[in-house]
């Protein structure tokens, strides 16, 4: 299919582009009112997440209002857990939690490696949603990465001190090895159905690889990531644009770049251009504006697109994005005033 708008994926691939490429991260969610009427048709996250007509319509939701340059599947890196049996549920001001968490090795042993037709939901969305598209933005597959899916299968949720997960790395580095590698191996898979399901490009989600220390993240998190990208390539995936997203991890910047990705997330804690320098200008950088200068007056969410956008500095390869993702509280509106500014300042 002929795009009809590839600024996105010419960034990735670092050519030149007549401006910055925008989208945002969670910009199909809660903060729409569009989008909390369909939610409130389904019933439950889960319902809505698994029946594809639901989750095309929230994916193209922001579309609809914004001039955005990419859509974002609408799902949840939870999938792969629940697959494997651990049968995922949300509890209303919790968030996500398992019927059937990991509690003991005997747990981790019997662990499937899940196909892509295992979560043929996702890929039915997929198709449908570029379909619908029919070349109006390319559209973004995900995953969580391994490290970031272990910490929920432990935890039963999220956490603050990660003490069951990182338990199971210091006392059985075996163990967690042994889930690391199964959760990477379903990823490859779960990525290529999502890329022959039209995705044209995937981004790997490790939002608590900030939380290792360096050594830490280098075993088990960034060799698992970088075992996704090669399975990818050995495929004969490589062509599809990969983007490794590790949050609070901005001192691995320069290894995330040796993985052979063609993009890599930067959240807000570092200055755009000290991580393309980290880079050596070998991958496009997506990022980096704080989220809650959504928060702000609209001068304000102005002139901080601004300095992002300058401080980027004319090298190619730069997709405009948040550090993180959408809040719920957030009003559209602002959202709105910074895809504006982000086109007004990036216009060559």
């Amino acid at each position: 299919m002929t795009l009809k708008n590839d600024l996105f994926l010419r960034a990735l691939r670092r050519e030149k582009t007549e401006r910055t490429p925008v989208w945002l991260m969670r910009q199909a969610g809660r903060y729409l009112p569009e989008y909390r009427k369909v939610r409130a048709e389904a019933g439950d996250f889960m319902t809505l997440a698994s029946t594809p007509e639901m989750a095309c319509e929230v994916t193209i939701q922001p579309l609809e209002r914004f001039p955005l340059d990419a859509a974002i599947i609408f799902s949840d890196i939870l999938t792969i857990p629940d697959a494997m049996g651990l049968d995922l549920y949300f509890v209303q001001g919790e968030g996500p939690k398992f019927k059937n968490p990991i509690t003991c090795a005997a747990d981790i042993e019997k662990l499937p490696v899940p196909d892509a037709e295992d979560l043929q939901y996702v890929m039915d969305a997929i198709s449908l949603t570029t379909k619908t598209l029919d070349g109006r933005v390319p559209l973004i597959g995900f995953s969580g990465s391994p490290w970031t899916l272990l910490t929920y299968m432990l935890e039963n949720g999220g956490s603050k001190a990660y003490a069951k997960s990182k338990a199971l790395l210091y006392k059985t580095p075996e163990l967690a090895h042994q889930l690391l590698d199964k959760l990477a191996r379903s990823i490859v898979k779960y990525l290529i159905g999502q890329i022959e399901s039209g995705a044209s490009a995937v981004q790997i989600f490790d939002s608590w690889g900030g939380v290792l220390s360096p050594a830490d993240f280098q075993q088990f998190s960034l060799k698992y990531m970088q075992q996704i990208v090669d399975g990818l390539k050995q495929a004969g995936y490589g062509e599809t644009p990969v983007i490794l997203f590790s949050k609070g991890a901005n001192r691995s910047l320069n290894a995330l770049a040796n993985t052979g990705c063609h993009g890599l997330g930067v959240d807000w804690t570092i200055n755009i251009d000290e991580a393309l320098q980290l880079t050596e200008g070998r991958v496009a950088l997506q990022g980096n504006l704080d989220p809650a200068t959504l928060y702000a007056s609209d001068e304000f969410i102005d002139q901080s697109v601004k300095r992002v956008i300058d401080c980027y500095g004319d090298q190619p390869g730069h997709i405009f994005n948040m550090g993180h993702g959408m809040q719920p509280d957030m009003e559209p509106e602002k959202v709105a005033v910074l895809v504006d500014a982000v086109r007004k300042y990036s216009t060559r």
